[in-house]
Order: C-alpha cells, then sequence, then structure tokens
C-alpha cells in the first residue's frame, strides 16, 4: 500500500506568543479524503516541534508521497523538506495558498504542484502513481511532463499546466479533517497556557466573494460557498469530544450570511451545546440583532479585518467597507457583550504619513481588546503584487519588537513601519490598562509619537 506523509512545516519560534496557534486544517482535510479511500497516510505537523527533529521525523515515516503544505511565510522552510526527502521517496507535491498562485516558483525542488482545492486532486495524483496513466488528465496540477508521464524534479521536461479542477459546489459532502492525526494535546496545552482555552477550528464556509487588493483566494477563488447548520454542528460535536473547549470558525466571512448565522445560533441551542466561540466578521454584516443572537448561543469574541481609518486608503485597498461602518460594528458587538478583535495594515503603498496616523488614531479608539498591526505583504496571486515591485521573498526576522519584515520597494522605510506598529501597540495597551483616565497620558504620548513618525 502507498504511504503518504502530509507535512505542515511551521515552527512556532520561541518569542512568538500569538494566540492564533491552531491545528492545520487544510493537511487535516487532504488526510481525512486519502484514508477514506484507503491510503495510508499520517501528518506531520512541526508547530511544536524543533526543525532537526522534524526532518528526522520525516525521513524515518518511510512515506512513499509526500505532500508538503506551503504559504508565503513557509516557503523557505517546504524547500528544506522537499530537499531532505528527495532521495528517501518517490513522488513530492506541493500545495497550499503559494503554489495554488506560484507554482513555477516549486519546480526546482517538487514533482507536482496542485492548485486550488486538494481533497480531489489528490487522490487523482496518487492513482496516477499507483496505476499509471496520463498525469495530464488530472485537472489543478503543474508538472513537467516527458515520454514517462511527469519528470522527476530536476529532470528535463516541458512545464505543463492542467486545467482547472471545479470546485466541490456541495461542501457538506466533504469528510471532515482527519483530526486524530494532529498533535492536539500540544494545541489544548498552548491554548490553556496562552489564553486559558482550548481552542481548535473549523471551517463552516469555503471561500470569499469579495475582492481586497491585498488579500490571496487562489485556493478557492472568489466563491463562497456555506455548510449545512446542521453539518457544522456535527463537526463541532466531534472537534469537542478531542478535549477542545473552544471553537474558532476560521472562515474568512463567518458573517456574511445573516439567516445562516441565525440557524447556526438556533443548532446550537437545540443541541445543548455548551461552548465558547470566536469568529471573523466584516463590519458591513454586524448588526445589534444579529450580535446579540450570537452572544446567546455563546460567541465571546469577533474579530474585523477592518484594515485601514482613512476611507481613501479603504477604497484604495477595495474594501468596500467604511469608517463609520467600521466603528458601528464594533461598538454593536461591544454592546451586546462580545470581546471585539481588529486587524490594520500600515504603511499601505499609497498611504502618506496623515494617513498612517489616522489609521493609529482610529485603531486605538475602538473599544476593542485585542488589536493586531501589520505591515503590507504583497503576495503572489494578488492585485497589490501586480502592483508594487516585491524584492525578497516573506522570512520573518524574529526580531524582538516586531518580526514584521519589509519584503518590497516601499514609501516607508522598515524601521518607519517598525515604529507605527510599535506606536499603536503601546498606545493600544495605555487605553486598555488606564481606561477613563487614559487621556492623561494618552494624549501627550500620542502628539510625541506622531511628531517623530513624520520626522522618521
Amino acid at each position: 500500500m502507498t504511504r503518504v506523509l502530509l507535512i505542515y512545516p511551521y515552527f512556532n519560534s520561541w518569542n512568538n506568543r500569538s494566540i492564533f496557534r491552531f491545528p492545520p486544517l487544510g493537511p487535516g482535510y487532504i488526510a481525512s479524503s486519502l484514508r477514506n479511500n484507503g491510503y495510508d497516510v499520517d501528518i506531520l505537523d512541526c508547530t511544536f516541534m524543533s526543525r532537526e527533529d522534524a526532518l528526522k521525523k520525516a525521513k524515518d515515516a518511510g512515506a512513499d508521497v509526500v505532500g508538503i503544505y506551503s504559504m508565503a511565510s513557509m516557503q523557505r522552510e517546504s524547500i528544506v523538506f522537499a530537499q531532505h526527502l528527495r532521495k528517501s521517496c518517490r513522488l513530492i507535491v506541493a500545495g497550499g495558498p503559494l503554489p495554488s498562485s506560484d507554482p513555477v516558483s516549486f519546480l526546482k525542488d517538487f514533482d507536482v504542484m496542485v492548485k486550488g482545492e486538494g481533497e480531489k486532486t489528490m487522490l487523482d495524483i496518487l492513482r496516477i502513481f499507483e496505476f499509471g496513466g496520463d498525469p495530464g488528465s488530472v485537472p489543478g496540477i503543474v508538472f513537467r511532463k516527458n515520454d514517462n508521464g511527469w519528470a522527476r524534479c530536476g529532470e528535463e521536461g516541458e512545464i505543463f499546466h492542467t486545467e482547472m479542477r471545479e470546485l466541490e459546489p456541495d461542501i457538506d459532502l466533504i469528510s471532515f479533517p482527519a483530526r486524530d492525526l494532529f498533535p492536539n494535546k500540544e494545541y489544548i496545552n498552548y491554548g490553556m497556557r496562552r489564553t486559558g482555552s482550548a481552542t481548535t477550528t473549523i471551517f463552516t464556509t469555503r471561500g470569499c466573494p469579495f475582492t481586497c487588493e491585498f488579500c490571496s483566494n487562489a485556493v478557492f477563488g472568489v466563491s463562497y460557498r456555506m455548510r449545512s447548520p446542521v453539518n457544522v454542528l456535527d463537526e463541532v460535536e466531534e472537534a469537542l469530544s478531542f478535549g477542545y473547549d473552544r471553537i474558532h470558525f476560521a472562515d474568512d466571512v463567518f458573517t456574511l450570511n445573516k439567516e445562516r448565522v441565525f440557524e447556526i445560533c438556533k443548532e446550537i441551542k437545540n443541541r445543548g451545546l455548551d461552548f465558547s466561540w470566536e469568529c471573523l466578521g466584516r463590519v458591513d454584516s454586524i448588526d445589534n440583532d444579529l450580535a446579540v443572537k450570537m452572544k446567546e448561543a455563546g460567541c465571546d469574541r469577533i474579530f474585523f479585518g477592518i484594515e485601514s481609518g482613512n476611507d481613501r486608503i479603504l477604497k484604495m485597498m477595495n474594501k468596500k467597507i467604511t469608517v463609520e461602518a467600521a466603528r458601528k460594528a464594533v461598538n454593536a458587538a461591544h454592546d451586546a457583550g462580545i470581546r471585539t478583535g481588529a486587524f490594520f495594515i500600515l504603511c499601505y503603498p499609497g498611504e502618506t504619513d496623515r494617513t498612517v496616523l489616522d489609521t493609529l488614531g482610529f485603531a486605538t479608539s475602538l473599544p476593542l481588546d485585542y488589536l493586531s498591526f501589520t505591515v503590507p505583504y504583497p503576495l503572489p496571486g494578488t492585485s497589490l503584487f501586480e502592483r508594487v515591485k516585491v524584492r525578497k521573498d516573506w522570512v520573518s526576522s524574529r526580531g524582538l519588537i516586531s518580526d514584521h519584515v519589509l519584503i518590497y520597494d516601499a514609501e516607508f522605510s522598515e524601521t518607519k513601519m517598525k515604529f507605527a506598529i510599535l506606536k499603536g501597540q503601546v498606545q493600544f495597551g495605555m487605553r486598555k490598562r488606564l481606561g477613563n483616565y487614559a487621556f492623561i497620558a494618552v494624549r501627550p504620548f500620542e502628539w510625541l509619537t506622531d511628531r517623530v513618525f513624520e520626522i522618521l
């Protein structure tokens, strides 16, 4: 029997204290699909491992076929694994967001690249691998083609792109991720140490119908497919059975269809389930009624991708929201007793000092309990990538203050960007800790650091 190893090449650095550390559902979905079709499959999740141990374990697994997940921040690690396993396995496959948007960049080190949704594609790849046939008949892959089919890495061959695979229209038919293959105990312990809760993720939809300039939709395209509330809650119950007590609904736009969210909340109550949960929400899909229903069903936090506190920059990003809508949504959730978090991008291409300061002022004025600032990352396949000149790969700097790194030719220096992030973090921390008395300290700090930012 063909043995398959799926690798998630993420290594959690010593200074990374992110609250977003969850099992990798992508490889979990692939593993479930392969196992249901009779394959011997395992997942190597490197999150809580050293690089040396992970590489040794990967080689010791003795897999015939290795599939390696990759996104922009993991490209170098995925290539290291491919090079390490080159002689010990018979086929190496790349999948995930980056191979979907930029497959040719993986040709040097991988045999096959999967573009888009991978459950059926990986199954087709294995059947060709085992029984022969034309790999050109498999939708959604890129490979080097020769007389024998696909050429192994390093062999000569024409680069061949097959037609894109059609997305599965009914995602209730997709098997739940193979959660028993994750290091659940380590994730539970991590969550309890960091937040006091053991949190795992669930996707209730696939895709996003919006086209924000900076956002990569390489895997699912500009689509939006929803699972039924019954199917969602069946997976919730399965996930909780592994010892988790909290669910992070990781959909890009969980709240987009309000009626469906109402139905999910109703199904939670009908089943008598007692668990807390959080989600990502768009600011133009949250109102007071929805927030109250979500709170009653156990939702205790909503994260919003607001990105800017300036309407001109929001329009440039193609966010299709306004600053006023963002404030109303955050206030609606806050008034319902739900904690709120928000994500912002600072020093976006086309910004000025004034618009960056608008974002910092707006972000730190909201009733948030979590606030994240990042610098822009132009990802392959996005409109932003086409607009700017990217000059190096996205690799964390693992800095003490910020691990962000500038990867493109920008109007702002990396130092100025990191100063803006630090300024925002300090302002937010002061407002959060000092409460009603924050203005005494925040206003002088804000005025002084505004001037420093403008000088840098």
